[in-house]
Parts: C-alpha cells; sequence; structure tokens
C-alpha cells in the first residue's frame, strides 16, 4: 500500500465528473482549489463536486483551498508583451497604468519604498533579471541584466527577499471565509514571513469556522527567504498544522542551488515536529504536454519520498496539462517503487525521546510493537486523528488504518504518510468497535485469519486525545 500521498490540483483539465473519477482512482488523496484563478462560485462548485465524486468512489478524499497570497506583479502592457534586451533601462512606475518598451505599472504600489540601490529583481519566476539603479518616488530605475520576454502580469521577486506585502491581502481574507464555507480541510497561508502571520491566519480562520463546527488546518507555505532563516521555520511550524515545501518562489529568492538541501531540512524538520510536510512545484512539469516524465522528475519524486515527506504535489501537470490521469498514475508508481527501497531503523527514532502524554506513549508503543512482532496492520480507533499523526511520523513498513467516526478527521488524515483513514461506525462500546475495525481490515485484505495486528483505543471511548490502551489481536 502506498504510503506517499498525492495532491492534485483542479483546473480546467480536471474538473468534470468523469476524470475527477478516474483521477480519485489513480491515486488522489487530496484536490487542491488553487484560489489564484476563478471565483468564490466556482470554487464551491468544485468542492461540491469532489464531495460528490469521492462519496460515489466510496472513499473520502481531502480539500485543500491554497490562497493567492501576495504575488507582487508588473501592470499590464499596451502590446500585452514586450522584449528585455540586456544592457537596456526599464522602469518599474507605481503609477503606469500601461505599459512600453521602457516602463511598467506596478500591483503592489509600495515596491518603490522595498528597495536600494544595487538590489536584483527577478520576474516570471526569475527567467529576467533587472538590477536597480536609483529609486525616485513612485518608480524604480532599473538596467537589464537577464533580458527576455516579459508579458502582463507576470511575477516579481526580490534577490534575498525582504518585501514587506502582508502574507494575507484583502481578498485572502475573504477567499479564507470562502475556504471554510466550502468545507476545506486545509487552507495554504502563501508567503508568510514568520509565526506571527500564521497566528494571524489562525484567528480569521477560527472566527470563521465557528458557524460551521469544525476546525480547518492551516498549511503555511514556505516561499519566502525570511521563512527560512534559522529558528524562524521552526516557529512557523509550532503555529501550524504542516508547511508545504514551495519550491518556486523560494527558488527564487534563494537561488535554486539552494533548495534541495533547504527540502530536506524543511522534511526533516516537520517530521520532528509531528506536522504534515508537503513538497510541490515543477515535480512532474514536463507532464503538462509528455506522458511519461523525464527521467530527472523521477528522481525528483522519488527523492522526497526518501527525505519523508507526507505528500507531493501536483500543480498544472492535473489542472492544465494534456495528461492529467497519467500524470497520477506515473507519480504513485514512482512512490510505490521509492518506497520499497526505504531503511527503517524504528529504535532510533526513539533514543533521547522524552513522552509527557499517555496517548503519544501508545502511539509509539504501537509502534514498537508492530516493528518487532512483525504484524501486518496497525490499525488506530482515534477522535481527532493526533494518534495516527504521531504514528506517521516515523517510518515503518506496517500500514496504519485510522479508524474514526468524525468525517473531519477521516478527511483531515487523508494526508498523513503511511495512514489509511476509514469511517467507524461506533465510538460508544470498545468491543462492538474493536470487532469492526478487524472486520473491516480483513475486508481490505491486508490480513487474513491468524495475522497479528496491533490496535489503539481510549477508554471511554470519544474523547479527543483520550487513547490509552493497546492490544495485540490475532485476526480470527
Amino acid at each position: 500500500m502506498r504510503a506517499t500521498k498525492i495532491v492534485a490540483t483542479l483546473g480546467p483539465a480536471s474538473s468534470s465528473a468523469e476524470v475527477l473519477k478516474k483521477l480519485m482512482e489513480a491515486g488522489v488523496d487530496v484536490v487542491r482549489l488553487n484560489f489564484s484563478h476563478g471565483t468564490a462560485a466556482d470554487h464551491q462548485a468544485r468542492a461540491q463536486l469532489v464531495r460528490e465524486v469521492s462519496k460515489a468512489a466510496g472513499r473520502e478524499v481531502a480539500i485543500m483551498a491554497d490562497l493567492q497570497g501576495p504575488k507582487i506583479r508588473v501592470g499590464k502592457f499596451e502590446n500585452n508583451k514586450i522584449i528585455l534586451k540586456a544592457g537596456e533601462k526599464f522602469t518599474l512606475d507605481a503609477n503606469c497604468t500601461l505599459g512600453d518598451q521602457t516602463k511598467v505599472g506596478l500591483d503592489y504600489k509600495n515596491l518603490p519604498n522595498d528597495v536600494r540601490v544595487g538590489d536584483k529583481l527577478l520576474l516570471n519566476d526569475g527567467l529576467l533579471v533587472i538590477r536597480v539603479e536609483g529609486v525616485e518616488g513612485s518608480c524604480i530605475h532599473t538596467i537589464v541584466e537577464l533580458g527576455g520576454e516579459l508579458s502582463n502580469n507576470k511575477g516579481i521577486n526580490r534577490a534575498g527577499g525582504g518585501l514587506t506585502a502582508p502574507a494575507l491581502t484583502d481578498k485572502d481574507k475573504e477567499d479564507l471565509k470562502t475556504a471554510v464555507a466550502l468545507g476545506a480541510d486545509y487552507i495554504a497561508i502563501s508567503f508568510p514571513k514568520n509565526a506571527e502571520d500564521m497566528k494571524i491566519a489562525r484567528g480569521l480562520a477560527d472566527v470563521a469556522s465557528k458557524e460551521f463546527g469544525h476546525k480547518t488546518k492551516l498549511i503555511a507555505k514556505i516561499e519566502r527567504a525570511e521563512a527560512v532563516m534559522p529558528g524562524v521555520l521552526e516557529e512557523i511550524l509550532e503555529v501550524s498544522d504542516g508547511i508545504m515545501v514551495a519550491r518556486g518562489d523560494l527558488a527564487v529568492e534563494v537561488g535554486n542551488a539552494t533548495v534541495p538541501a533547504l527540502q530536506k531540512r524543511m522534511i526533516r524538520l516537520a517530521r520532528e515536529a509531528n506536522k504534515v510536510v508537503i513538497t510541490a512545484t515543477q515535480m512532474m512539469e514536463s507532464m503538462i504536454q509528455n506522458p511519461v516524465p523525464t527521467r530527472a522528475e523521477v528522481s525528483d519524486v522519488a527523492n522526497a519520498v526518501l527525505d519523508g515527506t507526507d505528500a507531493v504535489m501536483l500543480s498544472a501537470e492535473t489542472a492544465s496539462g494534456q495528461y492529467p490521469i497519467e500524470t497520477v498514475l506515473q507519480m504513485a508508481a514512482i512512490c510505490l517503487e521509492a518506497e520499497k527501497t526505504e531503511v527503517h531503523h524504528l529504535d532510533a527514532d526513539f533514543f533521547d525521546q522524552k513522552f509527557t502524554r499517555i496517548d503519544q506513549s501508545i502511539a509509539f508503543g504501537a509502534l514498537f510493537t508492530a516493528y518487532h512482532l512483525g504484524v501486518k496492520a496497525i490499525a488506530a480507533l482515534t477522535d481527532s486523528g493526533s494518534t495516527a499523526l504521531w504514528m506517521s511520523r516515523h517510518k515503518i513498513q506496517v500500514p496504519i488504518f485510522a479508524m474514526t467516526t468524525k468525517l473531519t478527521s477521516q478527511r483531515a488524515m487523508a494526508l498523513y504518510r503511511n495512514v489509511h483513514p476509514l469511517h467507524l461506525d461506533t465510538s460508544n462500546d470498545r468491543d462492538t468497535a474493536l470487532e469492526q475495525a478487524e472486520a473491516r481490515i480483513k475486508k481490505l485484505g491486508v490480513v487474513t485469519s491468524g495475522d497479528a495486528i496491533v490496535l489503539t483505543v481510549g477508554e471511554p471511548m470519544g474523547q479527543v486525545g483520550g487513547t490509552n490502551t493497546l492490544k495485540i489481536v490475532n485476526v480470527k
């Protein structure tokens, strides 16, 4: 069973019920709604379709709403695009309404206050580079160092980061309310600089969710240079439910060569902090137009799996690509092959560990027991999903079946590595629940009569954080 989860972005190529059903069958665990495009009505319709198709398919697929964030862009050109040549002078003018060969407007009017002479600005994901020669009022005067085509609304980054745009724009605040209303299981916050940005997002999400009775989980997209400074990332993790290794804008700010090591560090820190982590951006980029990935893309996905990422994400590949289903199938196959080669040192994970909670101790005890007894499966009866999350932070080839009566918990756990969430009918009677859990695993064909499984449960049942019992049983 595949441990690594797959996140797929919905778009024009994947928003029909037929394609969505095939994507789920191919292995999609989480769908991403990209709030950089479309209206609130568009996102609501897609979310409703996901729930309907998921229900028909007999499995719960999580929804992640990805907010646009303060994407700083150039304005529009009179002829839609220009060609910049190295050595030419070019002006970014916050008051310009329609650009030409010499200047263009800005959607972020404060940019002239954020830059200094000598700063390098990277346009269109770093494909073009201009150097600041002077700032005068609303104008940033630059010289082109690396030229090329520049078209309407392309993004701007400053090498090394440091732009002061807030993580949550007015649009994001409205989109966050929409995401909560449509029942998103996760909301991804773009461009947070520090923990305070995530705390603001959490406050807004908590207020919005009061009406709907469930707490949406927040993912911090790590794509600013400030966010990967020593100590800052740890603080962001502490106040978030997880992070996304958003390699696109991050690479523009810190440099392409820096990203691979940062990716490994982010995945490691997230797992140590008992938080989920998604690796994203250009993972299978060539499959937007080609039916097979490049060898480099195969290695990229496999390395993220070997690093321990919870999920790998597809963007344009499934949103607008020509081969969305084939892309998911290829990614799933790569994940499975990579997982087969993993070396597990579970005992080493427990060195210097101190357990302060009973439920956390039970979770680790279940892993230790399953590892050394060679059991076929772990069944965690859980209310909030915390027990399953703790178990999923450690690599083990024993599948973890998280069973819950709560639909919101079941969907949230769809993102956890090596966790297979299932619905449980009862939360009151322990013996009945354990019998149901055993029967469900047997029905899936994971175990047969005589196989050993490890069960964890809380007594009395139905209490958050109440896991206090570990049981080893032989399947009847």
